[in-house]
């Protein structure tokens, strides 16, 4: 397999020693040595620094990573030369997915996991690395739904690098246990959020909004982000408010987020207003009133509008 050999040649370069964790002593060292030469943009000497320590989980995440900045720098795949000429109707060869220094990457993330399942690091570095392939992946798989109008689901997307999976649900897990392993970090929550978000998980994304507001305590910020997205992606205004109140807990002041609460009453009341359900909108206007601050904006307004024409009314 493509990827197995890759691991191959990344363990005969490596020449790494087996011994103890690389923690301290040598190993230690090496590994802070590789850190810095890879910090200042010296990657090769960085990968046989690194390879110098005990080839442990955190030697082996450490080859990753630095693999991962060589990624950055290396040209996009090309796909292999068509055959010619190209039987009519066949479309020639698209790219591999993945570039060489992406699949290394990869595999020493891998390796990293299997000598320590609860790597945190190394979990989220190997979800960051997949995250922008499943995203694309998502969207073709999504725009081919999409073209086929509701007819039987579309087949897959073929995996052009069958070694590694780089499925949605594959990089989902990864931010998921990487936000467990990391009980007391934001990171991982903000890093589950944001893929989630982008490929339309909204429970797995809910789920990292929830463990944000366990996390970052005292903070009206997750509460805030979490009615957001309440708001705008779940449609669910009622658990937005909740939301939302919860960090004027906070921050009384916050006149962003008293905006917020004033439109969603607003905009129910106005709903139960054109239904004719006048003692419901007076009431969502009441709340409305509440988190009101400026009598000259918009909000007061059209409070005001609502209130006069509910004064005219018999109900």
């Amino acid at each position: 397999m493509r990827l197995a050999a890759l691991s191959a040649v990344v363990l005969a370069v490596s020449g790494c020693a087996r011994g103890g964790p690389s923690g301290g002593g040598a190993g230690g060292e090496a590994l802070a040595e590789a850190r810095s030469l890879a910090e200042a943009g010296r990657l090769d000497e960085a990968l046989q620094k690194a390879a110098e320590a005990p080839k442990d989980a955190e030697s082996l995440y450490e080859q990753g990573r630095i693999w991962t900045l060589k990624a950055r720098q290396a040209p996009l795949p090309t796909a292999a030369p068509p055959v010619s000429p190209l039987p009519k109707g066949v479309a020639p060869p698209p790219p591999p997915e993945f570039k060489e220094e992406e699949l290394r990457a990869a595999d020493l993330f891998e390796q990293a996991l299997s000598a320590r399942g609860d790597h945190p690091k190394a979990g989220l570095a190997l979800a960051e690395l997949l995250a922008p392939h499943a995203a694309r992946r998502h969207d073709r798989e999504k725009e081919a739904a999409r073209r086929r109008r509701g007819r039987a689901a579309p087949p897959p997307v073929a995996e052009t690098d069958t070694a590694v999976d780089w499925s949605v649900d594959r990089a989902l897990r990864l931010f998921q246990q990487a936000m467990q392993a990391e009980p007391a970090s934001r990171g991982p929550a903000e890093a589950l959020i944001a893929f989630a978000v982008r490929v339309d998980r909204l429970d797995a994304a809910e789920e990292g909004y929830q463990e944000l507001t366990r996390r970052v305590k005292e903070s009206p910020e997750p509460h805030v982000l979490y009615g957001d997205f309440l708001l705008d992606r779940r449609k669910d205004p009622a658990r937005a408010v909740e939301q939302y109140r919860q960090a004027l807990i906070w921050k009384a002041d916050d006149e962003t987020t008293r905006r917020k609460l004033a439109e969603i009453y607003l905009t129910r009341g106005a709903d139960h207003y054109r239904r004719q359900e006048y003692g419901m909108a007076d009431a969502q206007f009441r709340e409305a009133a509440k988190y009101i601050s400026d009598p000259g904006s918009d909000q007061a307004g059209r409070l005001q509008d609502f209130r006069q024409r509910l004064s005219q009314l018999r109900w």
